[in-house]
């Protein structure tokens, strides 16, 4: 299943060419991430074109070494400039300092974390905890729920509110998608 979700995520333009930037990119444990992922294998499901309705272009790195939001600018312009071409909105974050700024933009704690994998693990539904750089793709939870459309809160970020809110907005978009409304085991 990790080959067909390459595939996929590669039908997008967009996450292709970011791809084949990655070294000039040059980020500490980074990876391509999020929506541009998860919604490009829904829009080939829904017969729409893989680039259509995505807002932004995630990418996670992790750097315990500058902690500061400064740093987290210059990276995000190193990563623009290298992409400037491409005409997209792309987030930059480093998941070394998320514990900083999360409780007080989305009102629930968040414990630090060790490395950029533990920032994935923690999206708000297991079906879209994916990401993937040259030379490998992680998903913790398996492919099999997001290529199902199965969405379900994450026990790690158990936040219904936000959980509600994002689920609400994946399905108004593709309404092909359920929710479940079970941990992931009960699957």
């Amino acid at each position: 299943m990790q080959d067909r979700f390459r595939a996929d995520v590669l039908a997008n333009t967009n996450n292709r060419i970011i791809l084949d930037r990655w070294n000039a990119l040059a980020l500490p444990d980074g990876w391509l991430v999020a929506g541009c992922l998860f919604q490009t294998v829904w829009n080939l499901q829904a017969g729409r074109a893989p680039e259509g309705n995505i807002k932004d272009y995630d990418l996670f790195y992790f750097d315990k070494d500058d902690l500061s939001e400064h740093g987290e600018r210059q990276v995000q312009a190193h990563v623009d400039e290298v992409l400037a071409d491409l005409g997209i909105s792309i987030d930059v974050s480093n998941q070394a300092r998320v514990h900083l700024w999360y409780e007080s933009y989305f009102g629930h704690p968040y414990q630090a974390l060790r490395s950029a994998c533990d920032g994935i693990d923690r999206f708000l539904m297991p079906a879209t905890c994916v990401g993937i750089r040259p030379d490998s793709v992680y998903a913790p939870n398996g492919l099999q729920m997001l290529y199902d459309g199965v969405l379900t809160t994450n026990p790690l970020t158990p936040y219904l509110d936000l959980f509600e809110q994002k689920a609400a907005s994946y399905c108004a978009r593709w309404p092909s998608l359920r929710i479940a409304r079970t941990s992931r085991a009960e699957v």
